[in-house]
């Protein structure tokens, strides 16, 4: 019996949730691109209004992405400690706080895209139940792509 579910599972072979997020895929049928143009790009930073592929609304309603700046704020809170505590072990040097200052405004410039980007997908596949993988979408949204 347990070979027959684990054949099952082999066939079934979605594509899986952190990867998905990782490429910016649409978080119901993982197939879809959520952004236009290149995922870390800071030519577009333009979201896509519906998935391509299973036509997914991603603003669920008016406001919704203002959630995205509590993540967002949260990531650069990590980043400015893991960049300054970085600086400390690399210079020893705890009288300048114009160095402090420059690498943290430095790491915030660098990563606003990355921040941006994934705050939003933090909000969609792990805040937002609605927004959950269907496996029949992503059937539907293979069977499209041929």
């Amino acid at each position: 019996m347990k070979e027959g579910l684990n054949m099952e599972k082999s066939e079934l072979n979605w594509p899986s949730e952190f990867q998905s997020a990782l490429k910016g895929k649409c978080p119901r049928c993982r197939t879809g691109d959520m952004f236009e143009g290149p995922l870390l790009s800071l030519s577009s930073k333009k979201m896509k209004r519906v998935c391509p592929c299973c036509d997914l609304k991603f603003e669920k309603e008016p406001g919704y992405f203002y959630v995205a700046m509590y993540v967002s704020y949260v990531f650069v809170v990590a980043q400015l400690v893991t960049a300054c505590v970085g600086t400390y072990i690399l210079t020893k040097n705890l009288d300048s706080p114009w160095l402090y200052l420059i690498v943290a405004v430095g790491v915030t410039i660098i990563l606003a895209p990355f921040n941006y980007r994934y705050s939003r997908i933090v909000l969609l596949y792990w805040m937002t139940p609605q927004f959950k993988f269907k496996p029949e979408w992503y059937k539907r949204c293979m069977e499209r792509l041929g």
